[in-house]
């Protein structure tokens, strides 16, 4: 297998308006700047992303490793998603203090809530160090060896690269491991909460609407960045100061309409636009369908409790929304593959991939890829789904099959080396406190009576009366005493008594057999995108998402998601008010902002038609991590959030459509009119640089009118 050292067919592409693609941002000049600006961009590539001086990626970070958040203001005010900043806000809640019903809203500094382990990380530069990874690899090596001198080059370089005393370094790898960058980066752990609207509005529609169009969700949260006094990444402290950075985002009051270019830049976390159509059909035909129905078992439970009493609403807020939120995803991804044909279209690209073998006479050194494909998965489908079942009932859905999964952990651990016994209690303590922070035995026990079933296991509804692992206190005298004995209170516990064979069958046989059959997939799918760009090299290849700053482009547009019904780009105010169903956890409507639209009271935030816009969709490729990721304008202005996909467009994560995929943005001028007019933190709206480029525009081409024809006259 040959790895491609320098890939300079990466630029060799037409320039069109296509749109699609997740770009890194310090390789935008050429064909992403030209064709960013054919979209109506008035940005350079320099703009966007500049080492030397301050541009566009220096106000983008990365907010606690799975969402992304933009700085707006001189002050550190950073705005992120309500759904990525909703376990801070919930972990802030009480039912004295109910922030996830009521809202919260820091009127000054001093009230504003630090939050232990969140964490906002900056790119600070970013690196082409392919040759470097790369180097010693050949094409004799078994992929075991190439791991491990990859490894190798990789930790030297990360040893030796300059950086200040306050910065990291990390490498990543690209097209499936051909090409490697290294990112320098800075990280923030003083984030302080300072505001968010009620769950009503922050996650207005609730399941229901979550992945759909029309959305009118107010999904929004902010934060503040403090630093110390050098302005530097600092842990939290009373003497810890705003953070002034290098650039923050202005925000546009003129707002967007159809056809206007966005860019969304953030860090999306995974995607998979190479796979085989072998895969694609496993995923949405055999993976995707038992994993959604153990996730719906959990669900018809922990919604129903949640509904009766508010003190679970509280504690399962967030992991209803973490559980519900994928299992809605992977329904539509199955719809939108179907929907396009996208497995049809794959194997037809597929044909003309060994068409083009054939031609540039690739065969020998290729042909073999696609027939290994389909055994490799023929044998991995079984297993893999196995796997993921596991994960889906013992690490995602189930909380008392977590804590024994996690005790079954710490056993291992203290067999192999009894010296670690402190570092495993109190790693375990951490697990346990973590889980019965927010932990009710009636919704666990229902949860497991549902899932367990499904991953065909027998039930044993006794075990929850049984066990110590269902409270805090008992559970943790199960890590009294030396090593010995705390082995043997873990096993003589009823619930891990039941669940450690599961696990061991998990260690033992699943997940060794899931490792082997995954690696030559692995390896075989790195000499599939060599081979696609030797026989295929005038394709567009962008690289797949890994958590890494990227830049996506496109416009507003509407989108039609079957016949005869088409969606217009943007949702009102007006659409929150007919939705509304007093007293309905999904849709009900604060009396506050019932007043605020009746009156009319939208102060500068309403459009040219005098109405008050929500959302809008986008053409722009995202993804999961993309959440919160700011939607720029042409002229570098903030004009949404990012947060969401319609349901149908969630198939982008392996095959994106332009004709169906659209992200879902909320329109900054909504944000801005609930912190302004619902919240009344107008400290906040003073703190930011709010804009008007379309009307200067339109002074400027007035005034440039006015004296052509002077000059005329």
């Amino acid at each position: 297998m040959r790895f491609l050292k320098i890939l300079f067919f990466f630029v060799v592409f037409q320039v069109s308006a296509q749109q699609g693609g997740m770009w890194i941002p310090s390789l935008l000049e050429g064909m992403n700047e030209d064709e960013m600006q054919s979209l109506g961009s008035k940005l350079t590539a320099q703009d966007i992303y500049d080492v030397n001086n301050s541009s566009l990626k220096d106000a983008i970070g990365h907010f606690n490793g799975g969402c992304t958040s933009e700085v707006i203001s001189d002050q550190g005010l950073v705005l992120t998603n309500h759904h990525c900043g909703f376990s801070q806000i919930q972990s802030h809640s009480s039912l004295e203090n109910d922030y996830l019903k009521d809202g919260f809203w820091a009127m000054n500094l001093e009230d504003e809530l630090p939050n232990e382990g969140l964490f906002i990380e900056f790119i600070v530069s970013i690196h082409d160090v392919s040759d470097k990874v790369l180097k010693g690899i050949t094409a004799d090596m078994t992929e075991k060896e190439k791991q491990s001198q990859i490894s190798k080059n990789s930790n030297a370089l990360l040893e030796t690269w300059p950086k200040e005393s306050w910065q990291d370094v990390k490498t990543k790898a690209f097209y499936k491991g051909n090409q490697y960058f290294l990112f320098v980066t800075e990280r923030f752990e003083d984030i302080r909460l300072v505001g968010a609207p009620p769950t009503s509005i922050g996650k207005f529609g609730s399941d229901t609407d979550n992945w759909v169009f029309p959305r009118h969700t107010g999904d929004f949260s902010m934060f503040r960045i403090y630093a110390d006094a050098n302005n530097r990444p600092a842990k939290y402290s009373k003497d810890n100061k705003p953070y002034q950075p290098k650039h923050y985002l202005p925000i546009s009051l003129d707002g967007i309409e159809e056809g206007d270019f966005t860019m969304v830049f953030g860090f999306p976390g995974t995607t998979n636009e190479y796979l085989p159509a072998v895969a694609i059909e496993h995923i949405t035909k055999a993976y995707n369908p038992t994993n959604i129905a153990i996730r719906e078992a959990a669900l018809k439970v922990i919604d129903q409790k949640m509904k009766e009493s508010d003190a679970v609403r509280i504690k399962y807020a967030s992991k209803q929304a973490r559980i519900a939120n994928a299992w809605k995803k992977w329904i539509g991804e199955n719809l939108g593959i179907s929907k396009t044909n996208a497995v049809e279209k794959r194997r037809a690209f597929e044909a003309t991939f060994s068409k083009a073998l054939k031609e540039k006479n690739l065969e020998a050194k290729y042909g073999h890829i696609l027939p290994e494909f389909d055994k490799l998965y023929k044998d991995f489908a079984p297993i893999n789904i196995k796997r993921r079942n596991f994960i889906e009932v013992f690490l995602t859905t189930n909380e008392l099959m977590q804590m024994t999964f996690r005790a079954y952990q710490i056993e291992q651990a203290l067999k192999d080396n009894p010296a670690i016994l402190d570092r495993a209690k109190a790693s375990l303590t951490g697990t346990l406190k973590g889980i019965h922070k927010n932990y009710d035995v009636g919704v666990d026990k229902g949860v497991y009576l549902n899932v367990m079933p499904l991953y065909g296991k027998p039930v044993d509804a006794s075990i929850y009366d049984k066990t110590a692992f269902t409270d805090l206190d008992a559970a943790l005298k199960l890590l009294e005493g030396d090593a010995e004995t705390v082995i043997k209170n873990l096993n003589e516990d009823a619930a891990y008594a039941y669940a450690k064979p599961i696990i061991s069958e998990f260690y033992d046989t699943i997940n060794v057999a899931y490792e082997a059959k995954n690696g030559p997939i692995n390896a075989l799918q790195t000499e599939y995108m060599t081979a696609l760009m030797e026989a295929l090299p005038n394709e567009r290849y962008f690289p797949d998402a890994n958590s890494t700053l990227r830049v996506t482009y496109g416009q507003v547009r509407g989108y039609s998601p079957r016949d005869a019904v088409y969606y217009n780009p943007v949702s009102y105010l007006d659409g929150v008010m007919e939705k509304y169903v007093p007293g309905d956890y999904e849709f009900d409507v604060p009396q506050k902002l019932i007043d605020l639209y009746e009156a009319k009271d939208y102060g500068q935030y309403a459009d040219s038609n005098g109405k008050v816009p929500v959302c809008f969709l986008g053409t722009n490729h995202t993804t999961g991590g993309n959440s919160g990721s700011p939607a720029i304008d042409a002229e570098g202005n903030l004009v949404g959030l990012n947060f969401d996909r319609v349901w149908e467009g969630t198939m982008s994560d392996m095959n994106y459509d332009p004709e169906i995929c659209r992200n879902i943005m909320v329109d900054l001028r909504y944000v801005l009119f609930i912190v302004d007019k619902y919240a009344g933190a107008t400290h906040l709206i003073d703190e930011m640089t709010l804009v008007h480029p379309k009307k200067e525009e339109t002074k400027s081409k007035k005034k440039k009118k006015k004296n052509k024809r002077k000059k005329r006259s």
